[in-house]
């Protein structure tokens, strides 16, 4: 007893010890754990208070196992101790972990409360886990405090977070008193949605009903406006905040100079670049890069770069809008020069630095750089994402690297972003121009919610092969699905109609566009018309719709009749299409090669020798044929005529084997599209030196028997090797695959898909 009474100051003292550190806001975690060490020796943990102080603390350290496994110990916790813990999950954006620990505090038969119930809806809208959130709504309601402003308040953010705006309208329009915090994000989620009518009159009501809008409330606007693509009410929501007396902060400049950007908008980007110098946001890094970037947009890189220099320490955003500036205006060059100086100064370039400089690459004929590009990220370090792979992916398709291309779709696949709609689009192109046109369907049939890009892009696969009949079964499954085609599904069907020859077909799908669909007719659409046309030899009818076209022909229109001339060996006509491209594209070789081929074609060779007169005057030299092959997971170019390249002997022996067999078998060269007045014996040996031919036996050589071959040509296939291709398929038993400029050529046990309509 004496002893009991001894221990018991000694004891107070302890608990007051414990008190003080669970108390302390400050305490290091040390401390803590010698807290919960005590408590636990002393059976301290019937004290729910104690037990809520120290979960508390382990919830602000960060150390979760610990906080639920106090959690666990405690015999019956109240819902202050869940609370407590929810609350710091949520405020340390442990959203998930929040989230679980108010499931286990429903199933131990705890209600929430007003207080609990904003931090686990906040949580789920920050997982913008929808299902959950209503599931939390529906708690709300039957605990009888959907009524209350903060529960309220924080649905309606948890429906705006999660694209569910009616319902966030339903539930703001029950609330008796919104704040400007509500208000503001409800009119904000409207403009995102491109919803200008609801999100004016929303605004307009909130000033009404007293409460005046806040920075947020007009930057909220103006970044809505801009993300949906209305830019143009962007940047008027910008001049009127800005009129009714409101100062607009680095926030709104940052937001509205994306949309000056797009609109090409130079002499307002000036004025509001310089607004922000006389703000003082010069020193905005932010502010800098949306200056960057808008100057980008506006084609005026020297202000780009001014703005760049001017800036006291670049970060990695300034770097990546500058990056994507100079390749947007094909500065190419510039562009990769000054990746590589960032990436050789120590700068810690991120996943968007990376993405800029494949796409820059890919999109102006630096495939081959792309994937070294691809293959750089990987190896530093920095994971491609759902943006990355649809930038990569056409140059895949661009030089049928297949092997490099079903390597992405591997990487896509293994993180899980496959399916989605711009990746999904991307891979169906891919293989469409590597010419597996069934992997595409299968990529297409693998995407969950398809939008118009999918659509279209499998459309256009099919017309690349010259599958008009399941190009036009697409076509129509897609408006039975609900999708309405656009300008782009109609250029893509007529494209296919073109290629397989079907001309009734693509009349009727042409005149259908104004007359069904509402669509005006564009210039490339009458340059499928054209094509249309002119390749069934319909030359005069195609020139007669020329001529009868509301809008202005472009040099493809009349390039699709001068290529049909040629086709059909038309000099009147070649020669009217000929001289209004001479005009409108005076320095492209590839219009006076086309005349001048028309001319050889009827033995006119002092005409022909005209055109190249003319082309010699003006500097220009035709594009050499070439032609590209992946061997091995590399990919190999060839020239017309070029004779550097290390195997030329060998390919050059294995095509005379050929053409020995070809003899035997009844086939002779088609000299006559050699168009050079030169001896018939040199005619030949200038039919052995095409590209295409030159890499389809550098396949050869390099396979192993069976393989399929993959080819692609910079030029339209010439009638000599398609015959010898169609021959070499039968002979080597090789399925080959030829994409040249205008289509895909399938060839196989003698034949070819295009029926020798090309």
């Amino acid at each position: 007893m004496s002893l009991s009474v001894e221990a018991l100051p000694l004891f107070r003292s302890f608990q007051n010890s414990i008190f003080n550190c669970l108390n302390s806001t400050t305490a290091p975690l040390s401390q803590t754990r010698q807290a919960h060490a005590h408590i636990l020796k002393t059976g301290f943990f019937n004290d729910t208070h104690l037990a809520t102080k120290l979960l508390s603390h382990y919830a602000n350290n960060m150390c979760f196992a610990d906080a639920s496994l106090v959690l666990d110990l405690v015999p019956e916790p109240r819902l202050f101790s869940f609370s407590t813990l929810i609350y710091a999950f949520s405020k340390l954006h442990q959203f998930q972990h929040a989230l679980s620990t108010f499931s286990r505090m429903l199933t131990r038969g705890l209600m929430p409360d007003n207080r609990v119930l904003p931090s686990a809806v906040k949580a789920c809208a920050r997982l913008s886990a929808l299902k959950p959130g209503r599931q939390v709504h529906g708690i709300a309601s039957v605990s009888g405090f959907d009524s209350d402003c903060f529960v309220q308040s924080s649905l309606v953010h948890m429906y705006v977070k999660c694209n569910q705006i009616n319902d966030a309208r339903k539930v703001f329009d029950g609330m008796s008193e919104p704040d400007v915090v509500t208000w503001s994000a409800l009119v904000g989620a409207y403009a995102r949605q491109g919803c200008v009518d609801e999100a004016k009159s929303l605004f307009s009501e909130m000033r009404d009903s007293g409460v005046e809008p806040n920075l947020v409330s007009w930057n909220g606007m103006i970044s809505g406006f801009n993300h949906s693509g209305l830019y143009s009410e962007a940047v008027l929501m910008f001049l009127d905040m800005h009129i009714r007396g409101f100062e607009p902060d680095g926030t709104s400049v940052c937001s509205v100079l994306p949309a000056v950007g797009d609109l090409e908008d130079l002499v307002m980007g000036i004025q509001i670049h310089g607004y922000g110098i006389k703000q003082g946001l010069g020193s905005d890094k932010c502010v800098s890069s949306a200056l960057i970037d808008m100057y980008g947009k506006c084609s005026c890189t020297s202000d780009m770069s001014q703005v760049f220099n001017e800036m006291d320490h670049m970060d990695v955003g300034s770097c990546n809008a500058l990056i994507s500036g100079l390749s947007r205006n094909g500065h190419v060059e510039s562009s990769l020069k000054l990746f590589r100086q960032f990436k050789d100064q120590g700068m810690e370039l991120n996943v968007i630095s990376w993405t800029s400089m494949i796409a820059c690459c890919s999109q102006n004929g630096r495939d081959m750089e792309a994937l070294e590009l691809f293959r750089e990220m990987q190896i530093a370090g920095v994971k491609p994402n759902s943006v990355t792979i649809p930038c990569l992916l056409p140059a895949c398709g661009n030089i049928a690297a297949l092997m490099h291309g079903k390597a992405a779709h591997c990487f896509s696949l293994r993180r899980g972003i496959s399916t989605d709609v711009y990746v999904g689009s991307a891979l169906i192109d891919m293989y469409a121009k590597c010419g597996r046109i069934q992997a595409s369907q299968l990529c297409f049939d693998g995407i969950p919610r398809r939008n118009l890009v999918c659509w279209n892009a499998v459309i256009a696969g099919y017309a690349m092969h010259g599958k008009a009949k399941e190009a036009m079964e697409i076509f129509d499954l897609m408006q039975r699905n609900g999708q309405k085609p656009d300008a782009i599904s109609f250029t893509c069907v007529l494209s296919a109609c073109s290629q397989s020859g079907l001309t009734e077909e693509g009349l009727h799908y042409f005149n259908s566009m104004s007359s069904k669909y509402g669509i005006e007719a564009r210039v490339e659409h009458y340059g499928c018309v054209v094509t249309l046309l002119g390749r069934a030899g319909k030359l005069e009818q195609a020139y007669d719709m020329i001529r009868s076209m509301p809008l202005i022909p472009d040099g493809c229109v009349w390039g699709a009749l001068l290529s049909s001339c040629r086709v059909h060996n038309n000099v009147s006509l070649g020669e009217v299409a000929a001289k209004k491209l001479f005009e409108l594209e005076p320095s492209n070789p590839g219009n006076y090669i086309l005349l001048s081929n028309i001319y050889a074609s009827k033995a006119m060779w002092k005409e022909v020798d005209r055109v190249r007169d003319i082309m010699k005057n003006k500097g220009l030299r035709k594009n050499p044929g070439c032609s590209w092959i992946e061997v091995k997971n590399r990919v190999h170019m060839l020239l017309a005529g070029d004779k550097s390249h290390p195997q030329m002997t060998q390919i050059i022996e294995k095509l005379d084997k050929l053409s020995m067999e070809m003899k035997k078998s009844g086939y002779f060269p088609e000299t006559n599209f050699v168009l050079q007045d030169v001896e018939e014996q040199d005619k030949e040996q200038i039919l052995c030196g095409h590209s295409e031919k030159l890499a389809v036996v550098f396949g050869l050589l390099n396979t192993p028997p069976g393989y399929p071959l993959q080819v692609i040509k910079n030029l339209r296939i010439c009638v000599d090797c398609h015959v010898v291709i169609k021959f070499i398929s039968s002979f080597e038993r090789r399925e080959i695959f030829v994409r040249d400029t205008n289509r895909f050529h399938h060839f196989k046990d003698g034949a070819c898909s295009c029926g020798d309509y090309w």
